[in-house]
């Protein structure tokens, strides 16, 4: 058997090949725009079947179903979804700058409703969508075979204005994506004008014309310089916000702050925008929002957001536009079909390309025009013979025996071609009369002078330029309308979520189980000693306040781990609660590992390299690390300390040189070192021996003593029994030892005071926060705490209930208003 039809080839060769023939179908057939008239194919195929069908401005609508399948039909084997989703996006105000369709019916909304079926929504021809067609008919535009040959399609069409920068374009190919911003028509027809005028013109000279994109919801653009950067590269990324506005609204009788919505971001789904902030308010991401409304009608858009009594303006709106799609950033790809192949094209290409389509166009049209004169003008040439000759032409045709004899009769005798002897055979008896012979050397004359003119036009580009500028200022003149979104003028960086927050002190507690809030100081009352205290969190079963600390909306959280491990946080990213709210499991704020807790979390406003890093463990074990080595955060989490088996990490404290460093142990017993004797380490290295433990006694607590400080109020050493009791010991009373020994006596611990809980320095001007088991805290002046020496038992700090114990202490500066 011959194989002589068989040809080997190698196949990734040929996948290779066939691949590329398919994505070029795709990029050049379907995804992108044309740069001449800023359609994809099947836009142009829907326009072009309405011109053809007669759906002019001008008309009645016809059903939408009739353009999808006459563009099914003709042009468009692909589906009739791909079809109308097309015709609909052509009619969309919200999508497009000008609309190239009028609809009538439902049409979809900017909350992201369906359109209807296409056998329920009519259609025609928008004024602006006409005008991308004028002068189809006077071959402007080349034409190519429909795909299966039954009828051509133009390749382009004529774009009496600049549809690519005016509406702008988005699509993805294979490989490659396009994302056009619309712009304000009258800008861009200025532009173009001013290009045309000047073909030298910088993209710095037209941005003082186009000074950047219009979107057709509006909104306010920030950042020039990627602007600049788009228009210079054709890429670039701009900021969108909304444009809002603060009012004063009567609910329930009384005043209510709201921020008003007026305009979102291009692209952007209003219900679902509204969605996210109900789902933002809901989940305590942002504070300060009482109420979500859309109000919005025919005359406009209109969201309401509500504010509490007490939130800040300012404050809320910036969080809106840090967490919503208030504020979205725009890609821009000015990437288009030019010359058959896909290029990025900058702000001075666009129109350059446009303006030389203008320029084949208005030839086309022009020479179009030519040859249909000079074809009228030899018809009239012929007549003129015949007049001139009138009698005698007659009589050659009553002569002749046929209508073909008196033609060949007409051309021997006057040079006439056969074109001229025909129109003569078929001129009508009336054209013979005095006022017709003279309509027809008018007619001559003035075509005469028309064929001069377009003659001229051809020969001369500074007329075609003339005609190309006299069509856009009609366009203009006709179409342009006032610029809907605003330039913010200068640089804006992207919003830092901290500028948006208010600076305040905060109480700061996490439960055992993991649950973390802030919560207003101002919800804390002083109370005196031996008070009962008032509710700090809602207790859940099994669960209690283990941390407790006050700390600045912007500080840092280092959250340290039992493990040894270093998690990042900011206090204004801890959920804001009342003083009875359990508030956020950490594990949703922190990518804790599995049976990992944390034990301590660490304020800190800047990560200074001169300040240290102590953490102590609870099998006594101490160590120093610089604060800069955590300065660069991780959403993991990082090694803070190595931690053997069957200890863990119960303290970290800053330090500064030359600082003191005071542990305390459950059995009553504490140990005062310098910080020298603890050499710096590695983040991962474990620590060495703070103090020496008994059996079955833990270390529970550590402070940094600043020996460098002018400051001398912060005197004093308090300590805490779980039984509610506890002292205040002077400073000096813990004379400092080497590190490593057992310590001298802090406290009696007897079955009174019950053990150690926790120890910190303090001070006369200190108050104090102590925090149960059952959630309670209570506040109290550190005043009233008596100063007592090492070796006594204390007095009682807060009456407890059974089974009742204290696990927390924490000290907050007192203020004036506080009372």
């Amino acid at each position: 058997m011959e194989n002589n039809n068989i040809e080997i080839i190698n196949i990734s060769d040929e996948m290779r090949q066939s691949y590329l023939d398919y994505a070029m179908s795709v990029i050049i057939g379907r995804a992108l725009p044309d740069v001449r008239d800023g359609l994809k194919p099947v836009q142009r195929r829907v326009l072009y079947a309405m011109h053809q069908g007669g759906m002019f401005s001008n008309k009645k609508t016809i059903k939408c179903a009739s353009v999808v399948g006459d563009v099914l039909k003709k042009f468009h084997p692909h589906g009739d979804s791909s079809v109308y989703d097309a015709l609909v996006h052509l009619v969309q105000a919200w999508s497009k700058r000008f609309p190239l369709v009028e609809g009538q019916g439902n049409f979809g909304s900017i909350d992201g409703d369906p359109p209807a079926a296409y056998r329920y929504t009519e259609c025609r021809l928008s004024s602006a969508g006409e005008s991308l067609l004028t002068d189809i008919e006077q071959e402007t535009v080349d034409y190519i075979a429909n795909y299966d040959d039954t009828t051509v399609e133009p390749v382009v069409l004529p774009a009496a204005w600049p549809n690519l920068l005016v509406n702008g374009a988005d699509g993805i190919a294979v490989g490659m994506a396009t994302h056009i911003p619309p712009h304000n028509l009258g800008e861009v027809i200025n532009a173009t004008i001013e290009l045309i005028a000047n073909p030298d013109i910088t993209i710095d000279e037209l941005m003082k014309i186009i000074p950047g994109p219009d979107f057709p919801t509006g909104g306010i653009i920030t950042g020039i310089g990627q602007i600049r950067s788009a228009y210079k590269t054709g890429r670039g990324i701009l900021k969108i916000s909304s444009n809002t506005s603060f009012e004063t609204i009567k609910r329930k009788g009384r005043d209510v702050s709201a921020i008003i919505v007026n305009e979102i971001p291009y692209q952007v789904n209003k219900s679902r925008l509204i969605e996210k902030i109900a789902d933002l308010v809901n989940g305590k991401s942002i504070e300060g929002i009482s109420n979500v409304r859309d109000e919005s009608d025919r005359e406009g858009m209109r969201v309401v957001i509500e504010l509490k009594k007490d939130a800040t303006e300012e404050v809320v709106l910036n969080q809106l536009l840090k967490l919503t799609p208030m504020r979205v950033s725009f890609g821009i790809i000015n990437l288009a079909i030019v010359e058959g192949k896909p290029e990025v094209c900058n702000l001075y290409q666009m129109i350059r390309h446009f303006v030389d389509h203008r320029r084949d166009v208005i030839a086309r049209r022009t020479r179009f025009q030519l040859r249909k004169a000079e074809e009228r003008m030899h018809l009239l040439e012929g007549f003129r013979i015949a007049l001139a000759n009138l009698d005698d032409v007659i009589k050659l045709i009553k002569e002749s025996d046929s209508p073909k004899i008196a033609r060949e009769n007409l051309i021997a005798k006057y040079e006439l071609s056969k074109i001229q002897a025909q129109a003569i055979l078929d001129l009508k008896l009336q054209k013979l009369t005095g006022m017709e012979r003279l309509a027809i050397e008018n007619e001559h004359a003035e075509l005469a002078k028309e064929i001069q003119r377009l003659i001229s036009i051809l020969a001369d580009t500074n007329k075609m330029d003339a005609i190309i500028v006299e069509e856009l200022e009609l366009a203009r003149d006709k179409f342009s309308s006032p610029r809907r979104s605003v330039i913010q003028e200068g640089e804006e960086a992207d919003i830092d979520l901290e500028d948006l927050i208010e600076d305040e002190e905060m109480a700061i507690t996490v439960s055992h189980k993991g649950y973390i809030k802030r919560t207003s100081l101002d919800e804390y009352k002083a109370q005196k000693r031996g008070g009962k205290g008032v509710s700090g969190a809602a207790k859940k079963e099994d669960d209690f306040i283990e941390n407790f600390f006050v700390a600045s909306s912007h500080d840092h959280l280092l959250a340290f781990s039992s493990q040894g491990r270093v998690y990042w946080l900011k206090v204004y990213q801890a959920p804001e609660a009342s003083r009875t709210a359990r508030g956020r499991a950490l594990i949703n704020l922190l990518k804790l590992k599995e049976d990992e807790t944390i034990t301590t979390i660490l304020p800190v406003k800047e990560f200074d390299e001169n300040k240290l890093v102590v953490m102590a463990t609870e099998k006594g074990s101490i160590k120093k690390i610089s604060l800069s080595s955590f300065s660069k955060p991780r959403k993991g989490g990082i090694v803070a300390c190595g931690i053997k088996d069957g200890d863990k990490l119960i303290e970290v404290a800053l330090a500064n040189k030359n600082d003191d460093i005071l542990i305390t142990a459950s059995n009553g017993k504490s140990i005062r070192f310098s910080e020298e004797g603890v050499r710096e380490m590695g983040r991962t290295a474990g620590g060495v021996r703070g103090i020496k433990l008994a059996e079955d006694v833990k270390s529970v607590g550590m402070s940094v003593i600043d020996n460098a400080t002018e400051d001398n109020s912060f005197n004093t050493v308090l300590t805490i029994c779980e039984n509610g009791y506890g002292k205040r010991t002077k400073i000096e009373e813990y004379r400092s030892q080497t590190r490593g020994g057992q310590g001298v006596i802090d406290i009696q611990t007897t079955d009174r005071n019950g053990p150690v809980v926790g120890n910190m320095i303090s001070s006369d001007a200190c108050q104090i926060m102590l925090i149960t088991s059952s959630g309670k805290v209570i506040r109290m002046n550190a005043s009233d705490i008596s100063i007592v020496g090492r070796n006594t038992k204390g007095v009682r700090l807060i009456n407890l209930d059974e089974a009742e114990s204290v696990v927390g202490v924490a000290h907050l500066k007192e203020t004036e208003e506080e009372e």
